[in-house]
């Protein structure tokens, strides 16, 4: 079994020195995960550092580690980019939470003209904190040492992302084409766009493919809005493997 991962500041820690696990996180590793000293544990900063090592001192809210060894998130050529339309009920943070686990770098909640969840802008900030709630815990169950940035965007502002982008595919039915190696960078920003569950509109579309976005198919079949972004980044992943930057 792999160690328990936690987040908290590690600044430029390394083998002797001691970290803390503190606050509401510290609670959770001593009360909920119950550690025990002796045990090994990571703790990361989320941001591509993270130290292991043994539980020197547990209490109620605190859990102390004796740092053995410092670890870093190896570098990638690219960086993942997940625009996902708004979409209602719990499969949206079954969306954050897989690409968390994917290893998706930044996930931007877009509220599409078809999209039947509406953020409105006096509630956009606590639904962006659930959902980074949930891109934290799913950084901790798969061991990753950096937690995916969450933002929300605009599709004038999604537009704006694919221009600066070196990659961008937007996920559609009515495409003719699949994803090709040598449609990908060769290293870089690469942003994926999945529409609601009513699609993405044809001004939509226009306003993305106008802004240098290439549309894909990622199946067969049409995809629910929560299946689509999964299998869209694990193809992306998979064949940016065959790209030589």
């Amino acid at each position: 079994m792999s160690d328990p991962c936690f987040i908290a500041e590690i600044g430029d820690a390394g083998p002797g020195d001691l970290v803390e696990i503190t606050g509401a996180e510290g609670h959770h590793a001593a009360a909920v995960r119950r550690i025990r000293v002796e045990e090994s544990v990571l703790v990361t900063d989320g941001a591509g550092s993270a130290v292991r090592g043994p539980a020197v001192s547990v209490g109620k809210n605190l859990v102390q580690v004796r740092v053995v060894e410092r670890l870093a998130a190896p570098a990638r050529r690219h960086r993942w980019v997940a625009v996902q339309a708004l979409i209602k009920g719990p499969r949206a943070d079954s969306v954050v939470e897989t690409l968390t686990e994917l290893g998706v770098d930044e996930i931007i909640g877009w509220q599409a003209s078809r999209s039947i969840v509406r953020w409105a802008p006096d509630k956009r900030e606590k639904a962006l904190e659930k959902w980074r709630a949930t891109a934290r815990e799913a950084t901790k169950q798969s061991r990753r040492f950096t937690v995916p940035q969450v933002s929300f965007a605009t599709t004038a502002q999604v537009c704006a992302r694919i221009a600066g982008a070196q990659g961008a595919f937007v996920l559609h039915e009515s495409a003719t084409g699949v994803i090709h190696p040598a449609d990908l960078p060769g290293a870089g920003e690469v942003v994926m766009i999945v529409g609601p569950e009513g699609g993405i509109s044809p001004e939509e579309l226009d306003a993305f493919t106008g802004s240098g976005a290439v549309p894909v198919l990622v199946a067969d079949a049409v995809l629910r809005a929560s299946t689509a972004p999964v299998v869209g980044l694990a193809q992306l992943q998979a064949l940016a493997g065959l790209v030589r930057g």
